[in-house]
């Protein structure tokens, strides 16, 4: 969108969103025309398409809902520097099209006791009426954390551009058995078959377990702790950011949590810990107040083996919320960066969100699906196309189209030679141990396989995201890995090898695999989202114009690339207006 534009008061940007949808039907993008131009940004490790700030220190999505045909980001946010700080704000952008971003002026910031020291995490909620509230965490005078209230200043205004505390608050207190500084992050709440409200909000236990405690209130005002936490375990650390949300057992739409009760859905439930992000599908019986999860489905939080994560690599503190416009549950979560503090203060910035993802229930019922949302296509330039392509053993191709510093690369293999396929040890029970050992590097007979992403010309500076296919007793194992051991020559940088399963059987299915590149983040998708790993590189040689893209196979045997597409990515407007 034009800069002028952007300056507009509020009602003629108003009018000027709804010709852009009457007109084009996806939003701001409309302002990119039919260029096929790349716009490179002037920090060449800065992305095109991810939402961040032009600025300073961003981490946690808060409260994204859909309202009044607008979509809302609310984020912590630092006004004062690349780096954390207590005293966060909720910074608020709006879009018509999840791609494209408006900065508005922060919703929430440190102004009374019980915030003074920071306003911390939380989420959004709609009340009868479809009002939205916020519930958020703030750090009050004596740095405990509590949860308060804020309504919008004017119901009718789309964009929520003032939000009004409640004078009562806090509304909700550490109750005795939790630690004062282990109390944070409120759910979207829910309404019970029986009318009353219901809130989870993560924490520790004096005992040093983590949990999501459960409170209930009839007015949404003065809540009352349950006994039993919604979820707990003993071996995980304080929880932070639960998500808790309905999913259809059936289809890939969302379901809303007034409809998410009795046959025909699971629950899912979230916790942030471990610089991690896992999950656990169960039952939910509001009558008991109780979740109980899938016997199996992830180990339950316990253990050495923590269970199912939504994202293998750098991927925190996520939110999910109900689009209701599309009857979809769309996921944010913040990527961190993986360079050093110095670093982050003097590029003069830090964190970005993942690109949002649509998310359901795999048809097997046994996890959750994710995919980048549709959307996203509308950046999509320059295609590059081919089918039924052998690569033979310890080769690379070379993918067309000059630069690939931002691009959008969809992939499947087949595998014509799959008997000869390695032993599986069964001492390989970690991934990422694993992935470190076996790297792309490494040769084997089935892998390893993939593509090369942010490569420099002599492959001396890449990127892989690959395949391993080893065989287990009577079945074969499908390894995925994106491996940064090379992507950097620069010193001070994590370059952690990320690993998992997935659940694929290659006798009978494609591998596939759908990478985002944007110049330092790698988004991968394999399984049609079945696993995702996300991934923060730096190069100093594939920057930019001198970013190439190589499909590549290292292993003995032959594979087949049945389809490649591959699409340069235009760049997105995203808080340009931001001072």
């Amino acid at each position: 969108m034009p800069t002028k534009w952007l300056k507009m008061g509020k009602f003629d940007f108003v009018g000027l969103c709804l010709v852009f949808l009457l007109s084009n039907g996806i939003g701001f993008v409309v302002s990119h025309g039919q260029t096929n131009e790349l716009h490179i940004p002037q920090q060449a490790l800065r992305t095109s398409y991810h939402f961040q700030p032009p600025k300073n220190w961003m981490n946690d999505p808060n409260g994204p809902m859909y309202y009044k045909g607008v979509y809302h980001l609310f984020h912590q946010y630092n006004p004062n520097g690349a780096v954390f700080n207590q005293k966060m704000v909720w910074a608020h952008s709006i879009s018509l099209d999840l791609i494209n971003w408006v900065h508005l002026n922060p919703a929430l910031e440190p102004t009374h006791p019980f915030d003074i020291n920071g306003c911390w995490s939380g989420s959004a909620s709609f009340l009868p009426g479809n009002k939205p509230v916020i519930l958020y965490t703030g750090i009050d005078s004596s740095f405990n954390q509590v949860q308060n209230l804020a309504i919008p200043a004017n119901f009718s205004d789309p964009f929520l551009e003032k939000w009004t505390k409640f004078p009562n608050n806090p509304i909700i207190s550490p109750p005795d058995h939790v630690l004062g500084d282990r109390f944070r992050d409120p759910t979207t709440a829910w309404r019970g078959p029986d009318g009353g409200w219901r809130v989870a909000i993560g924490g520790q236990t004096s005992d040093g377990g983590g949990a999501a405690m459960l409170y209930r209130s009839e007015d949404f005002i003065r809540w009352n702790l349950l006994r039993f936490p919604l979820y707990s375990s003993p071996d995980s650390g304080t929880w932070e950011c639960p998500d808790f949300f309905p999913v259809l057992l059936n289809g890939t739409n969302g379901v809303d949590f007034s409809s998410g009760f009795g046959i025909g859905v699971k629950h899912v439930m979230k916790a942030s810990f471990n610089s991690h992000d896992y999950y656990t599908l169960g039952s939910y019986a509001p009558e008991e107040e109780k979740f109980t999860p899938d016997s199996g489905s992830d180990f339950g939080f316990r253990g050495t083996n923590l269970g199912l994560r939504y994202d293998y690599g750098k991927f925190y503190a996520s939110k999910t919320f109900y689009d209701s416009s599309q009857k979809r549950r769309i996921l944010w979560g913040w990527v961190n960066e993986s360079d050093s503090r110095e670093d982050d203060i003097k590029k003069g910035w830090s964190g970005l969100q993942a690109v949002p993802r649509k998310i359901w229930l795999s048809k097997t019922g046994r996890q959750l699906i994710q995919w980048p949302v549709e959307e996203i296509k509308a950046l999509r330039r320059n295609h590059f196309s081919l089918n039924h392509k052998e690569l033979i053993g310890r080769s690379t191709m070379k993918v067309p189209g000059g630069s690939a510093s931002q691009v959008d690369a969809e992939v499947s293999f087949e595998f014509p030679y799959l008997e000869e396929a390695e032993r599986m040890d069964t001492r390989w029970v970690d991934p990422q141990l694993l992935c470190s050992e076996r790297n792309a590097s490494v040769n084997g007979r089935v892998g390893p396989f993939g593509l090369l992403v942010l490569a420099s010309n002599d492959l001396s500076e890449q990127t892989a995201v690959f395949f391993h296919i080893l065989k287990a007793h009577k079945r074969y194992v499908v390894l995925m890995c994106s491996d940064q051991s090379r992507s950097s020559f620069r010193n001070r940088v994590d370059k952690t090898t990320y690993g998992s399963f997935v659940d694929i059987d290659p006798r009978h299915e494609k591998i596939s695999l759908r990478t985002l590149v944007d110049h330092s983040v790698v988004e991968s998708f394999a399984g049609e989202g079945k696993t995702c790993i996300t991934s923060r590189v730096y190069p100093t040689l594939a920057v930019d114009k001198d970013a190439r893209l190589y499909a590549f196979n290292n292993g003995t045997q032959s594979v087949v690339i049945s389809s490649l597409n591959v699409w340069n990515m235009s760049k997105a407007q995203i808080n340009e207006n931001q001072p």
